[in-house]
């Protein structure tokens, strides 16, 4: 199994998100802001960082970059994506995710460990999970308020669209908790947490919890 993981200018943790899908056993395929081909991967993964300095907005300037122009239709054809942090802004951002993401409650930047409440265990990243599990994962951003329109907020809520909720306290000020949503098909994730950094031991968080996506896609991708 091939995951891509695409790399703009700023990106800080693609080498993370890439070294976490090799420990899960897929081959990480790096993809590059510029390329104008998707290499035929299975998924992508979006990771987080600083893409473009964070000019104009966060992820604004990457939603247009030559790699989103032959994702964007892959994955509104059912490619599995997965974007955290800055990846979840640039999936807003090019609107394969409702809503958008702005500066915390109290404009501080946040770096901790958060737990976090699994809503939804249907969805192509959250499989391995069950509903209602918190899990651990890490949070580091300045820009992760989720905020949508009240029709946006009503439908996400009542088709089981909110995947992720904050537990233990809201770090950000985001609307209902929430701290990840997905597309209708479940294929396409966005969460401002960082599941690639709770993959092992040595450099992760008190928790692992974070190989329960990478082991959601595969197993997704074996039964495809």
């Amino acid at each position: 199994m091939r995951v891509g993981v695409v790399t703009f200018p700023g990106t800080l943790d693609d080498q993370d998100a890439a070294r976490a899908v090799r420990l899960a056993g897929a081959e990480a395929v790096p993809l590059w802001h510029a390329d104008h081909d998707l290499r035929g991967v299975d998924a992508v993964f979006l990771p987080g960082g600083f893409s473009y300095g964070d000019y104009l907005r966060c992820g604004a300037i990457s939603r247009f970059a030559p790699i989103m122009d032959e994702l964007i239709p892959a994955a509104r054809d059912g490619l599995p994506v997965l974007g955290t942090c800055n990846g979840f802004q640039i999936l807003c951002e090019a609107h394969l995710l409702p809503g958008a993401l702005t500066r915390n409650e109290g404009l501080h930047y946040v770096c901790r460990d958060q737990r976090v409440r699994v809503e939804n265990a249907g969805t192509a990243w959250t499989s391995a999970f069950t509903k209602g599990q918190e899990i651990l994962l890490p949070i580091k951003h300045g820009e992760g308020r989720y905020v949508a329109a009240p029709e946006v907020l009503h439908e996400l809520e009542g088709s089981g669209r909110v995947v992720f909720r904050y537990a233990g306290g809201n770090p950000n000020g985001s609307m209902n908790d929430i701290a990840g949503i997905a597309n209708a098909a479940g294929t396409i994730v966005g969460l401002m947490p960082h599941p690639e950094h709770a993959v092992e031991e040595l450099t992760g968080a008190p928790s692992l919890d974070g190989r329960g996506f990478f082991a959601s896609i595969l197993a997704k991708l074996v039964t495809a």
